[in-house]
């Protein structure tokens, strides 16, 4: 469950986390806090598990983006198939092969 505040382009902030990193959202609901007029609580089921260093980066992701984060659970798909591939750029190599990348930047240009 992640809350998000009053803030425009809130909700797209939380989706674009998981849409950049090819994780599929299987389920989102929205439900109001009660809190303060325009604080949503959103419930999200994603394909893929915590373990996964893609949807790692979104969940810490949306630790950054929103107000709370609450993480109920990871679990193996109950028909016991593989999640569907993800695009190449979206894949784990992807990322590390960029944070690599960065690396090699920031340690040529700060010398």
């Amino acid at each position: 469950m992640a809350v998000v505040g009053d803030r425009t382009g809130a909700l797209l902030a939380l989706l674009s986390e998981f849409a950049v990193r090819g994780i599929s959202l299987t389920r989102i609901e929205s439900r109001p806090t009660r809190e303060r007029l325009g604080v949503y609580s959103f419930s999200l089921d994603c394909e893929g598990h915590v373990a996964d260093a893609r949807v790692g980066e979104a969940l810490a992701a949306l630790h950054r983006v929103c107000d709370d984060v609450r993480f109920l659970g990871s679990y193996a798909r109950a028909d016991g198939r593989e999640n569907v591939p993800v695009p190449e750029v979206a894949a784990d190599a992807a990322f590390a092969e960029a944070e690599d990348w960065l690396a090699r930047i920031r340690g040529s240009r700060c010398s």
